[in-house]
């Protein structure tokens, strides 16, 4: 019987309290991660505003993927430490701030530079965001905070490059990011009133001097690879000495950490041989997929001739795909493993990079959005079970740094893909004698058929095309080399090992 006083059972639903939580968490998660997918439809629009190559307004992404790794370890310390209601308050400032910046930017070295500044905000919110739902939605009701958080995560690859190519279209790049300041202001408000009051608590030691050293590390060693193609050659010092700097920076990152109670990334993770495996697959399938998806809204606008608007709404295939197979892929993970699940997503991803390693002036653009749409299918059957290889094998007390080593491999990752797939295709298009704003002109400068200008303008566009081609090459390479470590993953149920606390805690069962 239970006493009138006891406390109601929690439901597993969410109740009107949680879900105003979630409206606000939800405002700032799209905000970030729409600026990833809305920016890759401006690259091609940056180059030939700011007059400069491929590789170089790519680190307009790959300077926010990085701020975004450099962050995430940050925030968990910072939340803890100054209370999570004020630090996404900050989060928001900071990101609404880079926004604004990153719109009145005057060359691409200011857009470089503002774009770290709002990745600083935009790597806080997720996870904080998380943080900020689990604890009001308790324990019990997880999964159902989980599902909420995966609609922005969904909705962003689908509606960014959208969203992205209309405001470009309608009115100037600058509005890509103008955009984020009402939503950025109506957010604050709504997390000033709604999120609950946090009080600080004292937490471990920040890893400072592992962050001084892995982060310059990673933007020193990307930096020295993607100049490689501007000043034409690997012997040259601005090459050498960023790349060799970066390097010893890692190295010595590595050997700080193996010798740090509370590291920014704990390597002695690695110990654990199904998460090695599991970040091994992660890394080398972000850095393809994530680096080729840049390309393709580039090859839609360049060689196509599409407009931002039509190349953001080509682009929108692969989202739906993703969204057919990922919540069938979060499912069966838990009955079957992730090996199985991710050995089937690998070969679609396969299928749909070799058509566009095929790619020519005039492929017919239905074939390449069902391409696309099989990418996306394959994407929604990788991403999340990798991230579940990776952390289901961890006891209670690992599963946070886990999560934070997996968040800090996918962004640096992504920052990788960007930067090497950039520097090839600048390196191609420059072995052919071609440039950005020499394609762009050909694809959209009006001749006659037959014509002397005709044949010229489909000269530069055939030669593009296999520099596009032999550039989605390497991404498929790198798929291919994904199955090695990724036949080393679990093809069967995987039960989360009982740490010493929960075995503790458990109820002694009489037979």
């Amino acid at each position: 019987m239970t006493s009138p006083n006891a406390p109601a059972p929690a439901s597993d639903k969410l109740d009107g309290a949680v879900l105003k939580i979630a409206s606000v968490v939800v405002l700032g998660a799209i905000m970030s991660i729409l600026d990833v997918t809305v920016v890759s439809v401006a690259l091609t629009t940056f180059a030939e505003d700011f007059q400069t190559s491929y590789a170089t307004v790519a680190w307009t992404m790959t300077a926010y993927t990085l701020a975004l790794a450099t962050v995430i370890p940050v925030t968990g310390w910072a939340a803890d430490r100054f209370g999570t209601k004020r630090l996404y308050m900050t989060a928001l400032v900071l990101f609404v701030l880079g926004s604004v910046a990153c719109a009145m930017a005057w060359d691409i070295t200011s857009l470089i530079g503002f774009r770290v500044l709002q990745g600083l905000g935009g790597g806080m919110l997720m996870p904080l965001g998380m943080t900020i739902m689990t604890r009001a939605a308790g324990p019990d009701r997880v999964g159902r905070v989980m599902a909420v958080l995966g609609i922005p995560m969904l909705l962003g690859p689908i509606g960014g490059p959208i969203l992205g190519g209309w405001l470009i279209e309608a009115a100037s790049w600058h509005w890509i990011f103008l955009i984020n300041l009402p939503i950025g202001i109506i957010a604050l408000a709504a997390a000033f009133i709604i999120l609950p009051s946090d009080k600080a608590k004292p937490s471990e030691s920040f890893d400072f001097l592992g962050m001084l050293l892995l982060s310059p590390g990673l933007a020193l060693f990307l930096f020295g690879v993607s100049s490689i193609p501007e000043v034409g050659t690997v012997a040259s010092a601005r090459v050498l000495v960023t790349s060799v700097i970066g390097l010893v920076l890692i190295v010595l990152f590595v050997f700080h950490a193996l010798n740090k109670d509370h590291p920014l990334i704990d390597l002695h993770l690695f110990k654990n041989r199904q998460l090695t495996f599991a970040v091994i697959t992660t890394s080398f399938f972000i850095v393809a997929f994530m680096g080729a998806g840049l390309l393709f809204p580039s090859y839609f606008i360049q060689v196509g001739g599409h407009t931002t608007l039509a190349a953001g709404l080509l682009m929108a295939p692969q989202g739906i795909g993703a969204m057919v197979t990922m919540p069938f892929a979060g499912r069966l993970v838990d009955k079957i493993g992730p090996g199985k699940i991710v050995l089937t997503g690998l070969p679609l991803i396969l299928i749909g990079l070799g058509v566009f390693t095929q790619v020519a002036s005039d492929s017919p653009t239905w074939l390449l959005m069902g391409a696309l749409f099989v990418m996306g299918l394959g994407m929604g059957c990788t991403m999340m079970p990798l991230m579940t290889a990776a952390i289901v094998t961890l006891s209670n007390e690992q599963i946070a740094r886990g999560s934070t080593l997996m968040n800090i491999v996918q962004q640096t990752a992504g920052s990788i893909g960007t930067a090497v797939m950039s520097v090839v295709l600048t390196n191609q298009l420059l072995d052919r004698g071609l440039d950005t704003t020499t394609v762009g002109a050909a694809s959209h400068v009006p001749t006659v058929p037959g014509s002397a200008e005709a044949s010229a303008a489909d000269s530069i566009l055939s030669a593009a095309s296999d520099a596009f081609g032999n550039t989605f090459l390497v991404a498929t390479v790198l798929i291919v080399i994904t199955f090695i470590p990724a036949f080393f993953l679990p093809r069967t149920k995987i039960a989360r090992p009982v740490s010493e606390g929960e075995a503790a805690a458990a109820p002694i069962v009489m037979h």
